[in-house]
């Protein structure tokens, strides 16, 4: 199983190491570019003109986000998988232990041993996806036949905004916090040295997917846990206006996005996203929850890993879309990080709204194969909208090059290094 560093730094105020990822989408390098992109859903519609931005250049979808069944039903397929993989499974161990006959269970029981609601799958069902065949819908997994599978909740993705980020981009982070060298590369560096290196990093991206716009982002902990329980005994920190100010400006000034990430510890969601909405005003801020730190009763942050559950990330959610509305924002980007199935929990009760798309970003340090493994357990198996990928340039031996990153399925729109 993937880890993350646990060892908190020792610092005036000692602060707990976090990661963030950032994901995005494309085709291979190389791949030729489609002339006849198509508009986003919403491109046309009236309303308010919006502040302009990085945005601007998403309200195109290129031909691998867009073409044949879309983006939406690409997603929907992807979050069916999980109960058609179980559905399979449980054909094959009944068959099994009937003998291997098929149709020699159909006056079994009706109990199947699948998620309340999946209807069973037949042998026929079975061998269409073994042998591949049917239509794929970009995004769906490799060899995924949408005739054998069914459409689960398609009509649940959101349309998407003018405005939006994804799926017209890809976004690229750098994360950390600039009061500490181990919490990330956004603070290992000297600012300018490390801007002229995300923007070396978003450069290999856009080679590796020409048709996807590239839009570099700073990641600043703005709450972060704590080893000790403060004042309050909140167990976590508030930065300063003066330092999100400042890698604001940093991000303003390079026509960037901030995006400022919570670790609770034993306050709540709800509390810190209030305190900090007051930076989301700003049209290029967006906001990152981190479930690790999220501490259950009275354990420390650091000792176990915590969790954050459906309702609190739906809170977020329509507290955001609020905030959209009122002050006539493009659509925020809420990213929740995730390398085990119990940091978020009932993932499958998350309800996205057009006006706030939501990122789940798989954490997590390793090699590539164990990256890749936790990819298809907690992202592709329980999908919520869209995936995000991060990177450890120092943790993950080797580190996995932006045209493997895109290769993975579901192909992310996120991608953070620390």
């Amino acid at each position: 199983m993937l880890r993350r560093p646990s060892r908190a730094p020792r610092l005036r105020v000692p602060f707990l190491c976090a990661v963030l990822l950032a994901a995005c989408a494309g085709p291979a390098e190389g791949e030729q570019q489609r002339a006849d992109t198509l508009a986003l859903a919403g491109d046309s519609a009236a309303g308010p003109s919006l502040p302009p931005g990085p945005w601007d250049r998403c309200g195109r979808v290129g031909p691998l986000t867009a073409a044949g069944a879309g983006w939406r039903e690409a997603i929907a397929l992807a979050r069916a998988d999980s109960l058609r993989a179980d559905s399979l499974r449980a054909d094959s161990a009944r068959l099994d232990s009937l003998g291997g006959v098929p149709g020699a269970d159909s006056a079994g029981s009706a109990d199947t041993g699948e998620p309340d609601g999946t209807v069973g799958s037949s042998a026929s069902d079975t061998a269409a996806v073994r042998s591949g065949g049917g239509s794929r819908a970009p995004g769906a997994p490799a060899g995924a036949s949408t005739a054998a599978r069914p459409r689960l909740l398609p009509d649940s993705l959101p349309d998407v905004l003018p405005g939006s980020l994804f799926p017209g981009c890809r976004v690229v982070s750098y994360y950390g916090n600039p009061l500490s060298r181990r919490m990330g590369i956004l603070g290992e560096l000297k600012p300018d040295e490390m801007m002229a290196r995300l923007e070396r990093q978003a450069a290999a991206y856009a080679r590796a997917d020409s048709t996807t716009h590239v839009i570099p982002a700073l990641e600043l902990i703005a709450v972060v846990a704590q080893a000790g329980p403060g004042r309050d005994s909140m167990y976590r920190a508030r930065m300063a206006d003066t330092l999100i100010k400042r890698v604001a400006g940093w991000a303003k000034e390079k026509g960037w996005l901030l995006i400022l990430d919570i670790q609770v510890g034993h306050s709540d969601v709800q509390r810190e996203v209030r305190w900090i909405m007051k930076y989301l005003l700003e049209p290029n801020v967006h906001l990152a929850l981190d479930p690790e730190f999220d501490m259950p009763g009275k354990q420390r942050p650091g000792t176990i890993i915590g969790r954050t559950s459906a309702e609190d990330i739906n809170w977020t959610i329509d507290t955001l879309a609020r905030v959209v509305e009122e002050h006539n924002l493009p659509p925020k980007m809420l990213i929740v990080h995730r390398f085990t199935r119990s940091m978020v929990q009932n993932s499958d009760r998350i309800e996205p709204d057009p006006r706030v798309q939501v990122v789940i970003d798989m954490d997590g340090f390793g090699a590539p194969r164990l990256k890749r493994d936790s990819y298809e357990h907690y992202i592709r198996r329980f999908p919520v909208q869209f995936a995000g990928f991060k990177l450890f340039y120092k943790n993950d031996k080797p580190l996995m090059t932006p045209e493997e990153v895109l290769s993975l399925d579901p192909i992310p729109f996120f991608i953070m290094y620390q």
